[in-house]
């Protein structure tokens, strides 16, 4: 299961398949197979385990695939992968991980009525961090939100004349676009596309557009221009006509977003998180003082501080000469 882990990590982070890994073994406990999914419309693991099995010369009857999230039982871009265990003459099935996806779970139970031995709930933990924000997504129906904020130690997201170029360093805004290359989405409202004219794109290091670009989304009422930077190369631009954020994650879902990253100023992370749609924190804090400017995070109406919004750090990780806070929502 640690290998099957380990391969499952291959995959992308980004889209709506998870990532998962496979190890196929011989009834004697050799490993004879091995695959991971490479994103959606792609062979699942199990499908590439058995391929790379019989590619190798190896009889895949009666051996046991050992698997990070239970098998699908379901059609959609690809077949059911209890189908291809089934032809394959796989006997036995230990995975790590339920399938929660109301439209492909209960692959297990479809294997144990076709008297394969099916083993739930192995390294289950593992399984879990590893599928990350997907399950997240599939469990509460909706994209996983995370907030970003580049600001300075005393909060300010811009000076008092409105400067905000740059807070942060430029080792700060390249781990930024890395953690781009790595969601669905990225959430703007209307004020900061029409003030800071912003790509969204995801860079590589050399400045480069990454190989995966997710969506653009601009949230309010107000058009963006035709000359805008979100309408050339990058990802697709959805412009969602509204403040509310339970409609952009409902409409965001039903694009498939599992991950959405939300970048607009104070005035859109006060309303993700007033909704209490925010996930995740993820706080740029700059060695700088500014006194006076726009803060963080708008008005949240909370008037004492037993009202305040509480949150569990997770990770503190030094980029450049900035500090990367990343917390996660208190479940009450």
């Amino acid at each position: 299961m640690a290998r099957a882990l380990e391969l499952a990590t291959r995959g992308p982070r980004h889209g709506p398949n998870p990532r998962v890994g496979c190890v196929l073994l011989a009834p004697d406990g050799a490993t004879i197979g091995e695959g991971w999914h490479a994103g959606a419309g792609t062979p699942h693991a199990e499908v590439r385990a058995i391929a790379d099995a019989r590619a190798a010369g190896h009889d895949t009857a009666g051996a046991t695939a050992v698997v990070t999230l239970e098998p699908c039982a379901h059609t959609g871009r690809t077949g059911p992968c209890t189908r291809a265990l089934l032809t394959a003459g796989v006997t036995r099935v230990v995975h790590a991980v339920a399938d929660p996806d109301p439209l492909a779970a209960g692959g297990g139970q479809v294997l144990v009525d076709a008297g394969v031995d099916v083993v739930s709930g192995l390294a289950r933990e593992e399984g879990e961090a590893v599928l990350g924000p997907w399950l997240t997504a599939v469990r509460r129906g909706r994209p996983v939100v995370t907030l970003k904020i580049a600001a300075t130690l005393d909060g300010r997201v811009a000076a008092a004349d409105g400067t905000s170029r740059w807070i942060t360093s430029p080792a700060a805004r390249e781990h930024a676009h890395r953690v781009r290359a790595t969601v669905d989405a990225i959430v703007v409202g209307t004020g900061t596309a029409l003030a800071d004219d912003p790509a969204l794109t995801a860079r590589t290091a050399e400045g480069d557009l990454a190989a995966h670009q997710p969506l653009r989304v601009v949230v309010g009422h107000r058009a963006v221009p035709a000359r805008a930077r979100l309408r050339g190369p990058g990802g697709e631009l959805v412009a969602l006509d509204t403040h509310d954020p339970s409609v952009v994650l409902a409409d965001l879902a039903r694009r498939d977003v599992r991950h959405a990253v939300v970048e607009g100023g104070p005035v859109l992370a006060a309303a993700f998180l007033a909704a209490g749609v925010v996930d995740e924190l993820h706080v740029y804090l700059a060695p700088v003082l500014l006194g006076a400017g726009r803060s963080a995070v708008a008005d949240l109406g909370i008037t004492t501080l037993g009202d305040a919004l509480r949150w569990r750090t997770v990770a503190l990780e030094q980029v450049g000469p900035d500090v990367l806070v990343i917390a996660r929502r208190l479940e009450a």
